[in-house]
Order: structure tokens, then C-alpha cells, then sequence
């Protein structure tokens, strides 16, 4: 299972579950992500995070199929 905000493993019967009112799961896996998360930071803009090379990567597509 991986950190829904940095993309780290996250060690079995370690982390946290976050439900939203939606119904969707988010598994964070230290209170330094969940700090982050709740103050309404973005994964991809942060520099610690593996999650800025797939920001990078969905705006580059978005951006071909506009042109498209």
C-alpha cells in the first residue's frame, strides 16, 4: 500500500486511514503527510515528495490533447 500524499510504502499495520465524505480512502503514512494534507498542500509541488514526476507527467498529457 503507498502514502496517498507522498507515495512512500507504507509498512503493514503502520500509517493512518483518512475517509472522506465521499467515501474515498486516503492512507497517509506519518503525521508529516498528514500535517501537510490537512493544511492543504499539494504532493506535487513539495521537493521530498516521489509524487512531483507524476504531476509533471499528467500536465505534459493534458497539454497534447489539448493540441490534438
Amino acid at each position: 500500500m503507498k502514502c496517498s500524499f507522498c507515495g512512500q510504502e507504507i509498512a503493514k499495520g503502520t500509517g493512518l486511514l483518512f475517509a472522506r465524505r465521499d467515501g474515498s480512502l486516503l492512507y497517509l503514512c506519518s503525521g508529516k503527510c498528514r500535517a501537510n494534507f490537512n493544511m492543504g498542500r499539494k504532493s506535487t509541488k513539495l521537493k521530498w515528495t516521489t509524487r512531483k514526476e507524476e504531476g509533471k507527467e499528467s500536465k505534459k498529457e493534458s497539454k497534447k490533447e489539448v493540441k490534438k
